[in-house]
């Protein structure tokens, strides 16, 4: 298999190399944890690729934090999730995703933007940025950015709202907006970490001193087309104590979050398998 490869070493010369590919096919590699296995599988001739592994950009490699919230930039590994503090103590959600992705040596080279680019409706770390709200930051060739919420950034399994002449930068986490916090990553699959999730959810909520939850972010993974985030059963939980969450109440919100669910059955597990599971899943949240 062969291929072309282009290897900016500047933001400038990344959207140039870009420009220059508008007329040819293309695609990014970083990690190369998804896109050697996906050319393996789909051979392409003509094909060019823009190595973004030597990319040297403030905001596309590193993570920092402003008042605002917590910036993630594309090329960041989920190595390098794990090994900031910050994310672990103020998104748990996160860095439990983080940590179920693929082995230790892969997590050394897989980037948050190819597990968000590859809009794979189980994909980890994306499944707990949805709960989290996040939004994505985008340029172009021209060096325009636009924003936009990563739940919508999905359009279909393997699709994204991404322009040929457009990359993702980074991704933003608005800070925490309450000093309670309770918030994990459930994955189910044979393996756990080695295995692609036959499902998942993330959750992510907020309470005051008196544990009313004042803010909540639930998202579902690999029991739809795209990853889920349950707005409803998000909204239903706003003004119930964090701990004193009865079983009528669980009933109901398990019901709201299935609500967004649309499970197929496959090689790897029946749909009324991924029902049942997510269903039973949701009601240990508050365990």
């Amino acid at each position: 298999m062969d291929f072309d490869v282009i290897s900016p070493k500047t933001r400038t010369a990344l959207l140039e190399a870009m420009d220059a590919c508008q007329d040819k096919k293309y695609r990014f590699g970083a990690g190369y944890t998804d896109l050697i296995n996906d050319l393996n599988a789909n051979p392409q001739e003509d094909l060019t690729v823009i190595n973004l592994a030597q990319l040297q950009d403030e905001v596309f490699c590193n993570i920092t934090e402003d008042d605002s919230g917590l910036h993630i930039g594309a090329l960041v590994t989920a190595a390098q999730v794990l090994e900031t503090p910050y994310v672990q103590t103020h998104y748990p959600v996160l860095w439990e995703a983080a940590n179920s992705v693929a082995s230790m040596q892969i997590r050394q080279t897989a980037t948050l933007a190819g597990n968000i680019c590859q809009a794979s409706p189980s994909g980890d770390m994306s499944c707990a940025l949805v709960a989290l709200n996040a939004v994505c930051d985008i340029i172009n060739t021209r060096d325009e950015m636009r924003i936009e919420p990563l739940a919508d950034f999905f359009r279909g399994v393997k699709k994204t709202s991404l322009a040929k002449d457009e990359v993702l930068r980074s991704i933003f986490i608005p800070k925490n907006i309450q000093p309670k916090i309770k918030s994990g990553y459930v994955k189910i699959g044979t393996r756990v970490s080695m295995e692609i999730a036959i499902l998942s959810v993330a959750y992510h909520l907020q309470a005051d001193e008196k544990n009313i939850i004042a803010a909540a972010g639930i998202a579902i993974g690999a029991v739809a087309p795209t990853i889920k985030y349950t707005q409803t059963a998000c909204e239903f939980l706003i003004g119930r104590s964090l701990y004193e969450i009865k079983d009528v109440v669980l009933e109901n919100f398990s019901s709201q979050v299935l609500n967004y669910a649309t499970p197929i059955s496959d090689v790897r597990a029946s749909a009324w398998y991924r029902t049942t599971v997510l269903e039973n899943v949701t009601k240990t949240i508050f365990d």
